[in-house]
């Protein structure tokens, strides 16, 4: 079992910037892929972005160019720098990782913080 705790989110104006936090802890193997998801209230979850332990990122929607995955292995720590926030942005972000143990796919959810975005 892995268990991802999020941490950093609240209420910021347009414009603004926030830092979220995800630690992780448990079984994690050497070889995984950590992610940011998001979900507005209405709209189903989507991907903000994805890190892999060997150092590849991926971006996804509206948040290309203004926000920043970064991970540090040692810590099983990731983040997510948010720059520029929109009211558009708001919605509940999740901390995702997902390996596999043999051929069997394990995935792991935070339980989500919420970030905020007023105009």
């Amino acid at each position: 079992q892995v268990q991802l705790v999020e941490s950093g989110g609240g209420s910021v104006q347009a414009g603004g910037s926030l830092r979220l936090s995800c630690a992780a802890s448990g079984s994690i193997l050497s070889i995984n892929v950590m992610g940011w998801y998001r979900q507005a209230p209405g709209k189903q979850r989507e991907l903000v972005a994805t890190s892999t332990s060997g150092g590849s990122t991926t971006y996804a929607g509206s948040g290309k160019g203004r926000f920043t995955i970064s991970r540090d292995n040692a810590r099983n720590t990731m983040y997510l720098q948010m720059n520029s926030l929109k009211p558009e942005d708001t919605a509940v972000y999740y901390c995702n990782l997902y390996q596999y143990s043999g051929w069997r796919r394990e995935e792991y959810w935070g339980q989500g913080t919420q970030i905020t975005v007023s105009s």
